[in-house]
């Protein structure tokens, strides 16, 4: 029920012949179901501290740079996404995107060149920055802390720091520009994660299901992460296959 509810963009009522269930029995279901995978999965396995991320730390870095990347040590790659929702009746400026033009909530990831998702944030609003995102999730501290020294690669919205690595920006050389360009062409993985997901669960890619304040929202998007990633394991992904790395099998990542 919870798969056929994230998978198709419909009503609950279109699933009433399928599973024999009233529309509001089949609400109950699925929200409780949400609760119960985000409750037992989310907090352990959207997060870096995972053995399936410690024991490929330089299979990961090898890959990267065996693709051209003109960084060593490079392990991940993060971008933020705003995903689109109804206009809100309460904090409509908070959760209004100047740059994208609609409202919608903020996520974070963290990719790994398997093509697994290896740390989300969120959700957020959508008029913050990048920047603001990095702070709040903590992630950099994460990355420090793995037992190995990697960096993340992210495009030039972010600043340089410690175990992060971004784009030049402002006039830049030749030579910088090559190095952008180079790290771009990597740096796809991300998007292509981003756009897996709402390619699966086609329900959160439509604007009027996304109703702040009426259902769990946020919590759809988490867990179809999550379900992504199982994906993934199962299936591949063409992250994985870009870069030659096979994501472990559904019972390492889950166990």
């Amino acid at each position: 029920i919870l798969l056929n509810r994230l998978a198709h963009p419909s009503h609950l009522q279109s699933m009433v012949r399928m599973f024999g269930r009233t529309v509001s029995e089949l609400s109950l279901i699925s929200n409780a179901l949400l609760d119960h995978v985000f409750d037992l999965f989310v907090p352990a396995k959207l997060s870096m501290e995972q053995r399936w991320i410690t024991d490929n730390l330089d299979s990961f870095c090898q890959a990267i740079e065996t693709k051209g990347s003109p960084v060593r040590q490079c392990a991940f790659f993060i971008d933020g996404t705003v995903r689109p929702t109804c206009r809100p009746t309460y904090n409509q400026q908070d959760l209004f995107s100047g740059h994208k033009r609609y409202h919608g909530l903020k996520y974070q990831s963290v990719v790994a060149p398997n093509g697994l998702i290896a740390d989300l944030a969120g959700p957020y609003p959508a008029r913050r920055h990048d920047c603001w995102l990095l702070g709040q999730s903590q992630v950099i501290h994460k990355v420090s802390a793995l037992p190995t020294q990697v960096f993340m690669y992210g495009d030039p919205a972010y600043h340089l720091q410690n175990n992060m690595i971004c784009g030049f920006k402002g006039n830049i050389s030749p030579e910088q520009q090559e190095f952008n360009s180079s790290m771009n062409r990597l740096r796809q993985s991300v998007e292509w994660t981003f756009g897996k997901i709402t390619n699966l669960w086609s329900f959160l890619d439509v604007k009027r299901n996304q109703k702040i304040y009426q259902s769990a929202v946020g919590k759809q998007y988490i867990v179809a992460a999550l379900l992504t990633n199982c994906h993934t394991c199962l299936y591949g992904s063409q992250t994985g296959t870009y870069f030659g790395l096979s994501p472990p099998s559904l019972e390492e990542y889950l166990q």
